[in-house]
């Protein structure tokens, strides 16, 4: 049987998102009101961490032993992935030990190998092009509190990175409209523009782009890697401050989210992302329940 792996949300279809969407606040509610329940008992995941990580490790690690199993923390400094053995190689080896691999990493050709080689399911669980996981919990979010995002109008600000590529993903996938604010220079992928065209596009002013939206998101404007380039970025992106004003061009109903950590004051102020329109702690939590959610799907027997 050909194993599914999770590259970017585009490896499932839209109706197997929508049912680890469903099952995600299931399974939340089951663990909020203390039932046990272990679909993955005895199984292990393996997870591989190249960049550091407090949400994605913890989620993972706690969600595997919820449902029964065991998570193993595996990182380039203990392993002989950090000392040059290829991808391909440790595929092969640590797949045939256990049940699942989560990666965390740099080049999206790393999961990608990964899974040509793995004989389990892979799950990416960051690289520099997509964050799959994380909207997931998005995803889950923003239906709690509002309901189906279809139809809606979502605004990404601030910088085109990983996160807003895997949104224009999600714009396809879950039927919503896209407006990316971003200078010059810091656009998402041509190529997954040119895909989306129909229902994402860029609006240079971040007043403009807030119109009306029912959901405002944004991120750190340097990423893991790009401490180097953080005067620069932050020169080219002051603009792009989610502040008061922005939110104020939105519906008055409108959320913001934030896949955290966040600079307060940098790319949105205090003000935002601890006032009443924010669900950035609901968000973080359903990492936890949207990936079990994940796990038991690609992993119950």
């Amino acid at each position: 049987m050909t194993n599914k792996h999770f590259l970017t949300l585009k490896s499932l279809t839209p109706q197997e998102l929508q049912h680890i969407l469903q099952r995600g606040i299931e399974l939340k509610k089951m663990q909020h009101a203390g039932e046990i329940y272990e679909p993955l008992k005895n199984q292990t995941l393996a997870m591989i961490f190249e960049k550091a990580s407090t949400r994605t490790r913890i989620s993972f690690e706690v969600g595997m032993t919820q449902l029964g199993g065991h998570a193993l923390f595996l990182s380039p400094r203990d392993t002989q992935l950090g000392r040059g053995e290829p991808i391909e190689d440790s595929a092969r080896v640590i797949s045939s030990m256990v049940d699942g691999i989560m990666v965390r990493t740099f080049e999206h050709s790393i999961v990608e190998t990964m899974a040509e080689f793995s004989s389990v399911p892979v799950i990416n669980a960051l690289t520099d092009d997509f964050h799959p996981c994380q909207l997931l919990a998005d995803m889950q979010t923003y239906h709690e509190h509002r309901g189906s995002i279809k139809g809606k109008t979502v605004v990404w600000i601030g910088d085109g990175n990983n996160m807003c590529q895997s949104y224009i993903n999600a714009a396809q996938i879950y039927d919503f409209k896209l407006r990316v604010a971003c200078p010059k220079g810091f656009e998402p992928r041509a190529d997954l523009m040119e895909m989306a065209k129909d229902r994402v596009e860029i609006v240079r002013d971040p007043m403009e782009a807030a119109q009306g939206a029912d959901l405002l998101v944004t991120d750190v404007w340097a990423s893991m890697g790009q401490e180097d380039e953080q005067r620069l970025r932050i020169q080219a992106l002051s603009k792009y401050r989610v502040n008061r004003a922005i939110m104020d061009q939105a519906d008055s109903d409108a959320l913001f989210m934030h896949c955290l950590p966040a600079h307060r004051g940098e790319e949105v102020t205090a003000e935002v992302i601890d006032g009443h329109q924010s669900v950035v702690w609901d968000e973080a939590e359903n990492r936890l329940h949207a990936q079990k959610a994940l796990l038991e799907f690609l992993m119950a027997k």
